[in-house]
């Protein structure tokens, strides 16, 4: 048999067994820092018009001693202008001491968008088309679906089959193993959220993985084809299986929660083992 021949019946067989998959546009292959991208003017800020927080980008996301310090006084978010796909995302963070305006009196909130798509602040006027894993305090790693329309009216559409039940309050939250079901708006809790969690500065969860305010965490996205899994803490928070679409550009809000990131990287798939946390 011709080796191309050879080659090609090899490439069916491994696909048919499910081994092979094609590599996502915009495949990471070397690390990289995302705060070099801002550093060399590859990232965008899109801030919404909300009335009660509303300073200029450039004193909402400010590169300081290394570190990402974003203020809060702001809704909105900073994202990468390249697209990713097939990613291993780590970000560590801390909260800082102040909050603001309507969230002044209300948890800390924060998110990592990912694969976003479509035309900044397309949802609102402020969010992007994206999936998004939550840092809030008490929802650390919760997936939220965020779909949206263009100003002529096309859709925006992201989805994804996720496994959950619903707790007592009738909200959903990811239960390893229970059917796939189909998810194309709204949000899936991690799994031991509280269901008596109150948005307020004070309440904390008894299973709450969050280190006290001032204290670093890790959320990681690990983003493998059209399938995602979040880690919060070293823990497996959440997760979701045929995703649409499976790459996209990445970012971090700004949403009322002054917020210090030391470390914003993506990975190549299986390269980063590091554990938390991280040895003294």
């Amino acid at each position: 048999m011709p080796r191309f021949l050879r080659l090609f019946s090899c490439l069916l067989l491994a696909a048919a067994c499910g081994t092979a998959s094609p590599a996502v546009a915009g495949t990471v292959k070397t690390k990289i820092d995302v705060f070099d991208l801002i550093r060399d003017g590859r990232t965008e800020i899109h801030l919404g018009p909300a009335k009660d927080l509303n300073d200029p980008p450039s004193e909402i996301f400010r590169m300081r001693d290394g570190a990402l310090h974003i203020s809060g006084r702001g809704y909105g978010y900073l994202a990468t202008k390249q697209s990713f796909g097939d990613y291993h995302l780590v970000v560590e963070f801390k909260w800082g001491p102040n909050t603001w305006g309507k969230r002044k009196t209300r948890a800390r909130d924060n998110g990592i968008l990912y694969h976003i798509t479509g035309p900044h602040g397309a949802l609102g006027k402020t969010w992007p088309a994206c999936f998004e894993a939550n840092i809030i305090q008490g929802g650390m790693g919760d997936l939220l679906v965020l779909n949206a329309k263009t100003e002529d009216g096309a859709n925006l559409t992201h989805r994804a089959d996720c496994e959950f039940e619903l707790d007592r309050d009738g909200e959903k939250r990811w239960k390893k193993g229970t059917p796939r079901q189909a998810v194309t708006k709204g949000r899936i809790n991690w799994e031991k959220r509280d269901e008596d969690w109150k948005d307020s500065l004070t309440f904390a969860g008894k299973h709450d993985l969050d280190a006290p305010v001032g204290g670093w965490n890790r959320l990681e996205v690990i983003a493998r084809g059209d399938t995602v899994t979040h880690i919060f803490n070293g823990k497996l928070v959440n997760e979701a299986f045929a995703m649409s679409p499976h790459a996209g550009k990445v970012g971090i809000q700004t949403e009322g929660a002054e917020t210090i990131v030391r470390r914003f990287e993506l990975w190549p798939l299986d390269t980063f083992e590091e554990k938390w946390p991280p040895a003294p």
